[in-house]
């Protein structure tokens, strides 16, 4: 303990490292944080569960109204599938949660016929489901038809990243899901990139 005292009160003996002092130079400039790189554009892509439109022997009624909701809204859409009813459409999901887009739609296999089998296509690929989402559609819908509470659809979000959702196969429904979706899905998005509100 003595040697240490000594030694403190002689700074200037040549075995000990001088002192640190404050530097004399300048302050340096605090260097701005840098911005996270902007975002591209979000993605989406659009699947149609439809036997007969896959056939071309109906047409895709709903397939170009959801690409265009989704076109106006900044999206970069992948070519619309449209699919068989049944594992085409778990096919073209998975496709699309491979390739990591931010949102898939899906319409038509909603219902209760034995071809409408597009929730069963959807719900094992779903990590955490969204059922107010979906309760909010058919409480909308009800207001104009009573058959929207028969819609089976799922939304719900897949690999931690991506929002999937069901909406029937009619032009009605689609628009009634897409309005719900107008009012929420920038948040939900945001919310899944860890943007916060």
């Amino acid at each position: 303990m003595e040697r240490v005292t000594a030694a403190a009160n002689h700074p200037s003996t040549p075995s000990q490292p001088a002192v640190p002092t404050q530097s004399t130079e300048p302050d340096q400039p605090t260097r701005p944080s840098v911005p996270a790189e902007p975002r591209g554009p979000r993605t989406a892509q659009v699947i149609v569960a439809s036997t007969r439109a896959a056939a071309g022997a109906y047409a895709d009624r709903t397939g170009p109204v959801i690409d265009a909701w989704l076109t106006e809204r900044g999206f970069a859409l992948g070519v619309r599938r449209v699919v068989p009813d049944g594992d085409p459409v778990g096919t073209a999901l998975i496709e699309a949660l491979d390739a990591g887009v931010d949102l898939v739609i899906t319409t038509g296999g909603t219902g209760v016929s034995p071809h409408d089998l597009t929730p069963e296509q959807t719900l094992p690929q779903l990590d955490r489901l969204l059922p107010g989402l979906m309760e909010e559609f058919r409480r909308r819908g009800a207001a104009s038809t009573p058959l929207a509470v028969i819609s089976r659809g799922h939304a719900g979000i897949a690999r931690g990243r991506t929002l999937v959702i069901n909406l029937p196969g009619s032009p009605s429904g689609v628009k009634d899901g897409l309005g719900l979706l107008t009012e929420v899905l920038d948040h939900i998005l945001d919310q899944l990139h860890g943007v916060d509100h």
